[in-house]
């Protein structure tokens, strides 16, 4: 009885490794293009939770995603399943997106740096600007405008 179960662990341990590699879909989405899809979907997939410009919340951008590229999700899934039965390019495709939106995060995250700088130095100018007209005006007893005014002669 042992004999048996033990061979039989053996040739379902055996059967178990996947060597599956699926064929080449005819309209398999380039390796470059597959990046950039990429790329965009986990942008979209992010920006779920974020309120949009109409102070909406969890909106699905995935099929806004779709076509930008005039792709359907089946051709996706087909070129993704792909993709993944050769790991060492899929592998690259997904290194390539996670570099280049490192890179795009470093772009907008200077961009946004040098904004609040900007935005800083408009609010000092501004601040500045009222407590200089602060100065020169005596809110509690208002203008006084009698010692400005020239007197004119009769």
């Amino acid at each position: 009885m042992n004999k048996i179960s033990l061979l039989l662990s053996f040739i379902f341990l055996s059967s178990c490794t996947s060597n599956t590699i699926f064929k080449k879909p005819q309209d398999l989405i380039p390796r470059d293009t597959m990046s950039l899809l990429i790329q965009d979907m986990m942008i979209a997939s992010s920006a779920k939770f974020i309120k949009n410009v109409n102070k909406q919340k969890k909106i699905n951008y995935m099929s806004f995603v779709y076509d930008k590229y005039k792709i359907d999700s089946v051709r996706f899934q087909n070129s993704n399943f792909y993709y993944i039965s050769k790991i060492d390019l899929y592998e690259e495709i997904i290194t390539d997106a996670k570099v280049k939106l490192e890179d795009k995060k470093k772009f907008f995250t200077k961009i946004k740096a040098t904004q609040d700088s900007i935005n800083k130095l408009k609010r000092k100018k501004i601040r500045d600007t009222l407590f200089s007209f602060k100065d020169t005006v005596n809110f509690k007893k208002g203008l006084n405008l009698k010692n400005k005014i020239p007197k004119i002669k009769k």
